[in-house]
């Protein structure tokens, strides 16, 4: 309760819905308006979206910290400098995609897969907790308690694993908040472990000297959500609501009574076209539109959806944020961004921007945008694959889980997968993030550790070829598959990954990849370990192109047998060697 009480009581001079945007004074936060009034549902599926297409984008008049950047991406591309080079030289970053969802051990989307009667989070679900129309989601978050959660442990652990940079999980699409909230009572420090669990993990970055980003998923929670409105359609249970249709006033005498079940859940939205039929789809949001009936609603949600992010950059001080979709932004009106069309992610920025300018004198953070096209101010992200060439065009990182999002029991721990996804991406002028899937209570498995272990060994060795590395004129070389290079497999780190062999002995095609150093050196990573006292040709330096000066082994200090002849260098490998997943040549060119 302590949380509502201080939504009520943040000191405003101006209000987020005035005539004129306003700028905030020094301290000062917007204030939320009070929760709309919501029709009574229409029969699921009987209400046509509106059209996107001819539905203006509307201006949040959010008030927002004074500066040269306004809510608008023209304003945002003419003043941001640039990405920061700490980007380029850090390369390497882990996933903290945590979170009270890892409770129902079922992988990702727990939560709203749980509603789902032919889902194995369900059935999952009725074993450890019991019936949604009973137990819900909310009781989970109840529940939840990661006492092993050490976040000082882990940061140290990443880092010694070669991280320079962390993603923490602010709020997923559960709509939980894991930080101490201004503007939303389902938090981490109202409800469950009581822990401002997003502070710990900034405190023990600053400790350990790493940069950490915090991203938010919040925008899908409307319609992502509606499986919570559902029922059994078969079974004792049939046609028993589930625990999405409570009401604050449910609530009284219960566990949860003050917290609106709408804050969390969402309101019912099943009267629109696809959106009951796409929420128990393996994935799909419902097709493009503007949810219409419910504009008030619309507006309040990506007005809240917008403050949430706005507290943590005031409070927080992340060197980047993020935000999921599969679109050219938050609230599009299409894809992720379906329901409405706004500027809040542009309101988000310039705040962050802003504020970022005030305090440290620059603005070297960034903002990512999954899947956006090339913006100045913007750092793309995407999941699991790999383009097919180099992308120089913008700032970007690939992204994947080992195993999954969240955790499930079963998963494949293999450091060689996690060290060719970093080359993978690498090579193409990328960065990589992968996320370390954590048990409920917060701890990791011991052959998790292993692994990150033997990343960090690896690193040790070769980071010189990693951190602030840029692509060479080609990525790489090796056989072909329909006309592009054969790479890791796509998808979640897994056994897939861990048993897809790499050639680089005895075939006429050899698996290398490529980087460019700091310093100009040119790096050629095999993407496997060659046999002792094979040869490693890399036919991109056929003699008559660059000459080759020298050439190295990293972690070696063995004199190399090279040559370079007209089919290429010809690299003959040690007899013996420690080295382990990737032999790293450092080639110096004239």
């Amino acid at each position: 309760m302590k949380n509502m009480k201080r939504l009520l009581t943040i000191v405003l001079a101006c209000t987020v819905y005035g005539s004129q945007a306003q700028t905030l004074k020094e301290g000062e936060m917007p204030q939320l308006p009070a929760f709309p009034e919501i029709p009574a549902p229409l029969p699921v599926g009987s209400v046509k979206m509106g059209n996107s297409d001819s539905f203006a984008d509307v201006q949040l008049d959010i008030p927002i910290t004074d500066g040269p950047y306004k809510a608008s991406w023209a304003s945002i591309e003419q003043n941001y400098p640039g990405t920061p080079q700490w980007l380029r030289d850090a390369k390497f970053g882990i996933w903290v995609h945590f979170g009270p969802q890892a409770a129902g051990e079922s992988g990702d989307w727990y939560a709203r897969h749980l509603y789902k009667e032919d889902h194995k989070a369900y059935r999952n679900h009725l074993k450890r907790y019991g019936h949604p129309s009973e137990v819900g989601y909310k009781e989970v978050l109840r529940d939840w308690n990661p006492t092993k959660l050490d976040p000082e442990y882990l940061t140290q652990l990443y880092q010694k694993a070669g991280a320079r940079f962390l993603m923490i999980q602010g709020v997923h699409h559960d709509n939980y908040d894991l930080w101490n909230s201004q503007y939303h009572p389902w938090n981490s420090v109202n409800i469950g472990p009581k822990r401002d669990i997003l502070r710990e993990w900034v405190d023990a970055c600053h400790k350990y000297n790493m940069r950490y980003g915090v991203t938010f998923h919040h925008e899908y929670t409307w319609w992502w959500w509606q499986t919570a409105f559902g029922a059994d359609k078969s079974g004792e249970k049939a046609g028993v609501p589930y625990d999405g249709h409570l009401t604050l006033a449910d609530g009284k005498g219960k566990w949860w009574e003050g917290y609106d079940p709408r804050l969390l859940y969402g309101i019912d939205l099943r009267e629109y076209e696809t959106v009951d039929k796409n929420a128990h789809s393996p994935w799909s949001p419902p097709k493009a539109g503007i949810f219409s009936r419910h504009l008030d609603y619309c507006k309040w949600y990506a007005t809240q959806w917008a403050l949430r992010m706005m507290d943590v950059t005031a409070h927080y001080d992340p060197d980047f944020i993020y935000t999921d979709g599969t679109v050219q932004g938050p609230f599009t009106g299409d894809g992720t961004g379906t329901g409405y069309k706004c500027n809040a992610m542009p309101v988000v920025m310039a705040d962050y921007y802003n504020r970022v300018l005030k305090k440290r004198g620059k603005v070297d953070v960034f903002s990512i945008i999954k899947f956006r096209k090339p913006t100045n101010g913007a750092v793309n992200t995407a999941e699991f694959d790999f383009p097919d060439t180099i992308n120089a065009s913008q700032p970007w990182i690939r992204e994947a889980p080992v195993g999954d999002w969240f955790y499930a029991p079963g998963f494949t721990y293999d450091a060689g997968s996690m060290i060719r996804f970093i080359i993978e991406a690498i090579c193409r002028d990328g960065n990589a993030a992968l996320n370390i899937p954590m048990r409920p209570d917060g701890s990791i498995e011991d052959a998790c550790v292993t692994m990150l272990e033997e990343v960090g060994r690896w690193m040790a060795i070769n980071g010189e070829a990693v951190y602030g590395s840029k692509a060479w004129r080609i990525l790489g070389e090796g056989e072909m598959e329909n006309g592009k290079l054969r790479k890791l497999p796509g998808g979640r780190l897994g056994r897939q990954q861990a048993e897809f062999k790499f050639q680089v002995s005895g075939s006429k095609f050899q698996d290398i990849r490529f980087t460019v150093g700091k310093d100009g050196s040119l790096y050629a990573f095999t993407m496997a370990v060659p046999e002792g006292g094979s040869e490693v040709t890399v036919r991109s330096l056929k003699k008559g192109q660059e000459r080759v000066k020298s050439v190295s082994l990293l972690g070696s200090n063995r004199k190399l047998k090279w040559r370079q002849t007209q089919e290429g260098l010809v690299i003959t490998c040690p007899e013996k060697t420690d080295l382990s997943t990737s032999l790293v040549f450092k080639i110096a060119c004239d």
